[in-house]
C-alpha cells in the first residue's frame, strides 16, 4: 500500500497503525491511526470507489483536545466549499479536497518544520 510506505518515510512520525484495511475490484476502504514524535494523533479515515470519496483526518493533542478535522461530511451545506471543510478550535472553515499526503504535509510544517 502506497500510503504506508509514505508514513514509513517521514522521521517525525513516531509509529502508526493499520486499523482496517479494505480493497475490492473498484475501490478501498482503509482506518489508520498516526502518532507523532510531539505526540500528536491523526486519525484517518477513507473510503473511494468509483464514484464518490470519503474521507476524514482527525488531528488531536495528546490530551485527546481537537487541533484539526478535515472531512467531507455533507453536514455544512452553507459552507463555500461544501462538502469539503475543515473544524478547529475556533470553527468551521472552507477547505478544498484534501488528501492525506497534504493532510500530512500541514502537520509536518506545524510540528516539526525543519523536517522532511
Amino acid at each position: 500500500m502506497e500510503i504506508l510506505w509514505l508514513l514509513d518515510q517521514k522521521n517525525w512520525i513516531e509509529r502508526y497503525e493499520v486499523q482496517d484495511y479494505r480493497q475490492w475490484e473498484s475501490g478501498f476502504y482503509y482506518r489508520l491511526r498516526i502518532q507523532f514524535k510531539n505526540q500528536t494523533v491523526l486519525f484517518v479515515k477513507e473510503y473511494v470507489d468509483e464514484t464518490e470519496r470519503v474521507y476524514s483526518f482527525h488531528w488531536q493533542n495528546q490530551n485527546n483536545d481537537l487541533i484539526t478535522r478535515w472531512d467531507n461530511a455533507p453536514h455544512h451545506p452553507n459552507i463555500l466549499t461544501f462538502p469539503h471543510h475543515k473544524h478547529t478550535l475556533e470553527g468551521i472553515f472552507t477547505n478544498s479536497d484534501i488528501t492525506l499526503p497534504e493532510v500530512l504535509e500541514v502537520i509536518r510544517q506545524q510540528i516539526n518544520p525543519t523536517s522532511e
